[in-house]
Parts: structure tokens; C-alpha cells; sequence
């Protein structure tokens, strides 16, 4: 990764490997809100000071060399320390794409596993290596016997989990008629009161069960899936203003507002 003055972020993705996505970032000073990837996300401090604010309680300082491990849908944010710029990777593994790759190892596949920080500097170096290898022009094969490699020598049992981090199964019935719907309805912005009445819930009993059960809000969670959503039409070269269009924004600068809020760059420079 670059090491200079100037901020730099790149991603890496591969139409020949759909299940992984990378990206690169120096020197950054943008924060995050609190968001969740339908992907499993490993993310890695190179330099700087992190904050990691996970689904339980607290935060965990990051310092360089540091992993963090965050299973699919887990709510989080990692932000520099007040008034610093810090520099990281960050690796998403599409779920299912991963769980069948535990499966094939013997490993735990789970859907209840919590976050995972891990300070190895062994597996910080694994991580860099495999990400010179994704960004560079490898063959496709080379890039994902390493990425396969990397999966299986991690052994999640050597690292401790994060205290809290493992959020409640969501019940059946009411709760999961709402998150369905969110899913369903992500262009459509639908009242409090709406999805109450769905619920068969008060608005603030809603919001107390829900924010339990997912970590957001209703509305935050369904801003989180118009975002997730965004970045698979801009993956495959979609338009921005007709995503923000799908997406029920009220124009293509709320669209980018929220976008770089949930992602710390603009949708155009994702698409790039």
C-alpha cells in the first residue's frame, strides 16, 4: 500500500471471483456510521489508531498490525481516533460463498459467531500478502489459492471474541415480518407508524425490539440495505443517478451524502 503524504483508497474486484472484494486505504480521515455488510468483513490496521465499535457494548482500540473479524449483517463501525488519519485494509468474503468453504475444511459454520479481534502479527502479514497478490496481475487462479489458503489457516479459536458482540437470533413473527418487508421495500421510504401497525407493536416497543434484535433502528437499518444494495448495481457499472433513482433517494446528492456516510468514499469513486 502506498505510504505517502497524499489520501489514497482503492478497491480490488474480480468479475472471474464474485465472492471477494478488497480495498485499500491511506491516510484516511473518514468515519463511518454504524452499518452491517451482508458479507463476512475482515478489516486490518496499517497504521494510525482505530476505534471499533462492535454490535455489544464498548469499543476496542486498534492498534497497527490488529484484525478484526465481522461475521455477515453484524452492525459496526471502525473510525480514526478524534482528530487523526489512520491507514487499513479491508476484505469482504461473500457469505455463503464462505460457509461452504468451512464446510469443505471442517470448520465451524455457524451463524451465531461473534467478532473476533486478533493482535497475531503472523496473521496481519497473511492478510498483506494476500492482498499484494489480489491487487496484482496474478493469474485469477493464483489469487484465489491464496485467498482459500488464508481462510483455512485462521484459526478463530486462537482469538478472542469480542465481548457482546454476538447479537440475539431474530424471533419469528412480527419482527421478521418488519425486516422482511425493510428488505422487500428498500426504495420505498415507509413511516414508523406503518411498520408498527405490521408489527402489531407501538412505535417505540418496535423500535426497542428491533434495535435489540439488529443493532439499528428500522429507518437505519433500511438505509444500511438501500447502501449494501448500491454497491452490487455500482459493482456491475450501474449508473449513479439511476441507482439513486431504484433506491427512492430524493436525488442523486442524498444518495451520495448517505452512500459516503455508510462507505467513507463516494459512489463514483466505488464504481472506479
Amino acid at each position: 500500500m502506498p505510504r505517502g503524504a497524499e489520501v489514497q483508497s482503492a478497491f480490488w474486484r474480480d468479475p472471474a471471483l464474485p465472492f471477494v472484494e478488497s480495498r485499500q486505504a491511506c491516510h484516511s480521515r473518514a468515519c463511518y456510521k454504524p452499518h452491517s455488510h451482508p458479507t463476512f468483513s475482515i478489516g486490518a490496521v496499517d497504521q494510525g489508531q482505530s476505534l471499533f465499535t462492535g454490535a455489544g457494548r464498548g469499543q476496542a482500540r486498534l492498534e497497527p498490525g490488529t484484525l478484526v473479524f465481522v461475521p455477515a449483517r453484524r452492525m459496526h463501525a471502525c473510525n480514526p481516533e478524534p482528530g487523526t488519519a489512520w491507514s487499513y485494509q479491508m476484505l469482504h468474503l461473500d457469505a455463503v460463498w464462505l460457509q461452504a468453504l468451512r464446510r469443505e475444511s471442517g470448520q465451524s459454520t455457524g451463524d451465531d459467531e461473534p467478532v473476533r479481534i486478533s493482535r497475531d502479527r503472523s496473521t496481519y502479514q497473511h492478510l498483506c500478502q494476500l492482498n499484494q497478490v489480489l491487487f496484482s496481475s496474478a493469474p485469477t487462479v493464483e489469487k484465489e489459492a491464496a485467498l482459500i489458503e488464508f481462510v483455512g489457516d485462521f484459526d478463530a479459536d486462537t482469538h478472542p471474541p469480542l465481548v457482546h458482540s454476538v447479537l440475539p437470533a431474530l424471533p419469528d413473527g412480527a419482527l421478521k415480518t418488519v425486516l422482511q418487508c425493510l428488505q422487500d421495500e428498500a426504495h420505498n421510504s415507509l413511516s414508523l407508524g406503518e411498520l408498527a401497525e405490521l408489527a402489531s407493536m407501538g412505535r417505540y416497543q418496535l423500535i426497542r425490539a428491533f434495535r435489540a434484535a439488529t443493532g439499528f433502528t428500522p429507518h437505519a437499518y433500511q438505509l444500511n440495505q438501500r447502501v449494501n444494495l448500491a454497491r452490487g448495481w455500482l459493482s456491475e457499472g450501474a449508473p449513479v443517478a439511476e441507482i439513486a433513482y431504484r433506491l427512492g433517494f430524493a436525488d442523486q446528492s442524498h444518495f451520495q451524502r448517505v452512500f459516503k456516510a455508510h462507505t467513507g468514499v463516494t459512489p463514483g469513486h466505488y464504481r472506479s
